[in-house]
């Protein structure tokens, strides 16, 4: 019979305790702010450079590049002439 007693007050003690940290008191409280970093804010993810590799009868290679970074354009079109010549000379 005491254990059941003990029992019982143990957990009206942790009823009271969840009780009273799930209730809203008012006082004391601050509210959150939230700040937003203007770097991390202006980057965009670049688009990729879109290609439209043709090929033609005579087995020579032509292609169309199109994207938003000039750098980016010509950087593929380099690693293109590259691949490709080596691949038409072998």
């Amino acid at each position: 019979m005491a254990k059941r007693n003990i029992l019982a007050v143990l957990l009206l003690i942790v009823l009271l305790l969840m009780i009273s940290a799930c209730s809203r008191s008012e006082g004391g409280r601050q509210e959150a702010v939230f700040k937003q970093v203007a770097e991390i804010a202006e980057i965009r993810p670049g688009s990729p450079v879109k290609i439209k590799l043709k090929r033609n009868g005579d087995g020579d290679y032509s292609w169309e590049l199109s994207g938003d970074d000039a750098e980016k354009v010509l950087l593929a079109d380099k690693k293109l002439k590259e691949s490709l010549g080596k691949a038409i000379s072998r």
